[in-house]
C-alpha cells in the first residue's frame, strides 16, 4: 500500500528555518493505516533538507534550538553564507539572465550556500514504521530545513508512506 500527502510551511528570510514536522508525519501515518513499512519525508526544493535529530530543549539567542544553531555554525565554517557577488562561481551570467526572465531578483539567485548545504544534508529522510509507530527512538524528531535566507517563502513538505 502507498499513501502520500503534502503540506506547506512558511520560511523566514533572515536565517535558516527549521520546521519540526514530526506531528504531521505521525498524523499522516495514522491516516494511512499502514502498520509496517517506511515513511519518507522529502523536499523537491533544492535549497532545503530533511534531518532526524533530537530536540535540544535549550534555545539559542537566535531563537533556534541549540543543536540547530550548532549545525548552522558548523556550516558557516565549511559553506559560508553567500554575502556578496563572486563569493562562489554560481550564479553565473546565464543563471542570472534566466532568473531575470522569470521575474526573480539577483539577490534571490545568490543562494549558493543553501544549495550546497542541501546537497550535503540531503533532501529526504526515511523512517522505519514498526507496528504503526515511527521508529525515531526516544528523543527523535523530523526537521524540514530551509537553508535559503534570501527571501521568505512557502515550502512544500512531501510525505510518502509505503508498507502494509
Amino acid at each position: 500500500m502507498i499513501y502520500k500527502e503534502k503540506f506547506k510551511v512558511q520560511s523566514n528570510d533572515k536565517m535558516c528555518t527549521f520546521h519540526n514536522v514530526t506531528a504531521e508525519a505521525k498524523e499522516a501515518l495514522k491516516k494511512s493505516g499502514i502498520q509496517n513499512g517506511i515513511l519518507v519525508v522529502y523536499s523537491h526544493h533544492t535549497t532545503c533538507g530533511v534531518i532526524t535529530q533530537e530536540c535540544a530543549f535549550d534555545m539559542s539567542m537566535t531563537g533556534l534550538e541549540t543543536l540547530q544553531q550548532d549545525l548552522i555554525e558548523v556550516f558557516e565554517n565549511i559553506v559560508p553564507t553567500q554575502r556578496k557577488e563572486g563569493m562562489y562561481l554560481h550564479p553565473g551570467p546565464k543563471a542570472l539572465k534566466f532568473a531575470e526572465e522569470h521575474d526573480e531578483d539577483a539577490r534571490g539567485c545568490h543562494n549558493t550556500d543553501a544549495h550546497l548545504r542541501s546537497s550535503i544534508i540531503g533532501r529526504s529522510e526515511t523512517i522505519v514504521i514498526d507496528d504503526g509507530e515511527l521508529d525515531l527512538g526516544e528523543f527523535g524528531f523530523i526537521y524540514f530545513i530551509d537553508f535559503d535566507t534570501t527571501r521568505a517563502r512557502q515550502r512544500t513538505v512531501q510525505i510518502m508512506i509505503i508498507g502494509e
